[in-house]
């Protein structure tokens, strides 16, 4: 099943919509999950959920919100910040996420920021429109 962006963006906006009872306007691309968007940890699962469900496919959490694995190793932060080895990881865990302005200040109190809506775009659209 091929889906263009846009429709991608449309699903993803919807399940964004109905989990965190948000107004489909303010589910823009650039929106964060949690900053803009009033996200709690617990609201990932229910996402999580929602976009298998929408899309017919298995999300592994890990694989679409990985920070949880990286916050709890110790050899991959220092001084609240991720290290050069801590950044490396994220950037293969996240090849859907742009870490431009995040690698400038890798402070773990701005991992967060990193889960917007257009990083879910990008997941599933790599996810379902594999060959």
């Amino acid at each position: 099943m091929t889906m263009s962006r846009d429709e991608v963006f449309q699903k993803v906006q919807g399940v964004l919509v109905d989990a965190l009872g948000v107004d489909e306007d303010e589910v823009t691309a650039n929106a964060t999950l949690m900053g803009d968007l009033g996200a709690e940890s617990i609201d990932f699962l229910d996402i999580v959920f929602r976009l298998e469900k929408a899309f017919g496919m298995k999300v592994p959490r890990e694989e679409l919100f990985p920070a949880e694995g990286l916050l709890n190793n110790p050899e991959l932060i220092s001084n609240g910040k991720l290290t050069a080895k801590g950044l490396a990881e994220l950037r293969e865990k996240v090849p859907h996420t742009d870490l431009t302005e995040f690698e400038k200040d890798p402070s773990i109190s701005k991992i967060a920021d990193l889960f917007t809506v257009n990083a879910i775009v990008n997941y599933v659209a790599g996810k379902v429109n594999q060959v």
